[in-house]
C-alpha cells in the first residue's frame, strides 16, 4: 500500500520536473538578454550591445529549426529557437530605432542597396526584416532539395549548433587583446555559463544529437575560459594595450 502510494506521489513530481526543466530550456536563453532590452529603453543608448549577436542568433536558431526537419529532437529545443528568433528580432527593432534616433544628417542604407560595407548597419527595422527572411528563404529551399542526404542534415545541424557555441569567442578574443575585462559584466557571464551548463547537460540527459551535446560543451568551455580571464586579470594585472573602444560586450551585454 505504501509503495502504491509513493508511486502516486513520484509520478506527478516526476512530471513536473520534467515540464519545469522543458520550460527553462524554451526560455531559460532569453533571460539574460531581458535587462538589456530595458536598460536599451531607458537609456535610450544601444551602443553597449552588438547587433552582431542578433545576427549570429538568428542565422544559428534558422539552421537549428531546419535540421529539426531532417532529424526530429525534443520539442523544447524547437520551441527554444523559435522563442530566441522572436527576441533576436525584438531586439534590433529597438537597436534600430535607438540607434537611428540619435543619428543625424546619415545617409539611410537598406538591404536592397546590396553593400556589403553597410550590411547589418541598415536604417530600418524592416530590412533586417527582410534579410532574414531571405536568409530562412534561401536556405530553406536548400534543405528541402537535400533533406534525403543524411550527411547534409548532420552537418546542417552542426553548424546550427556550431555557430551558437562560437557566439563567445569575439569577447574572449577583446579581452586577450586589451588584456582586461574592465566594461564587461561579470554577471552576466555567470548567467551565461550556468546556462550553457544546465542546457548541455539536458543535451545529455536527454540524449540529443550529438552535435548538440559537443557543441554544448564547447560553449561551456568558452565560458568558463572567460572567467579566468577575469581572474588572470584582475589579481594579475597586465600591461595595458592601446586599443579604439568597443562596445562592452559581444555577446549579451
Amino acid at each position: 500500500m505504501e509503495a502504491g502510494g509513493l508511486e502516486w506521489l513520484l509520478g506527478p513530481m516526476q512530471r513536473l520536473v520534467s515540464w519545469g526543466a522543458a520550460a527553462a530550456m524554451v526560455f531559460g536563453g532569453v533571460v539574460p538578454y531581458i535587462p538589456q532590452y530595458r536598460d536599451i529603453r531607458r537609456t535610450q543608448n544601444a551602443e553597449g550591445f552588438s547587433t552582431y549577436v542578433c545576427l549570429v542568433l538568428l542565422v544559428a536558431n534558422i539552421l537549428r529549426i531546419l535540421f529539426w526537419f531532417g532529424r526530429r529532437f525534443e520539442s523544447p529545443l524547437l520551441w527554444q529557437s523559435i522563442i530566441m528568433i522572436i527576441t533576436m528580432l525584438l531586439m534590433l527593432k529597438l537597436c534600430t530605432e535607438v540607434r537611428v534616433s540619435n543619428e543625424l544628417n546619415i545617409k539611410r542604407r537598406s538591404f536592397a542597396d546590396f553593400d556589403l560595407n553597410y550590411f547589418w548597419h541598415w536604417s530600418k527595422f524592416t530590412d533586417y526584416v527582410q534579410c532574414v527572411l531571405t536568409f530562412s528563404g534561401v536556405t530553406g529551399y536548400i534543405t528541402y532539395l537535400w533533406l534525403d542526404s543524411s550527411l547534409f542534415v548532420e552537418t546542417l545541424g552542426f553548424l546550427a549548433v556550431f555557430t551558437e557555441a562560437m557566439l563567445g569567442v569575439p569577447q574572449l578574443y577583446r579581452n586577450y587583446q586589451n588584456r582586461s575585462t574592465e566594461g564587461m559584466s561579470v554577471k552576466m557571464v555567470l548567467m551565461w555559463t550556468s546556462g550553457d551548463t544546465f542546457k548541455t547537460v539536458y543535451f545529455i540527459l536527454n540524449q540529443a544529437p550529438f552535435q548538440f551535446s559537443i557543441c554544448g560543451l564547447l560553449q561551456v568551455f568558452v565560458d568558463i575560459a572567460i572567467l579566468l580571464q577575469v581572474y588572470l586579470y584582475s589579481y594579475y594585472p597586465q600591461k595595458p594595450v592601446s586599443h579604439p573602444a568597443h562596445p562592452a560586450s559581444t555577446k549579451a551585454l
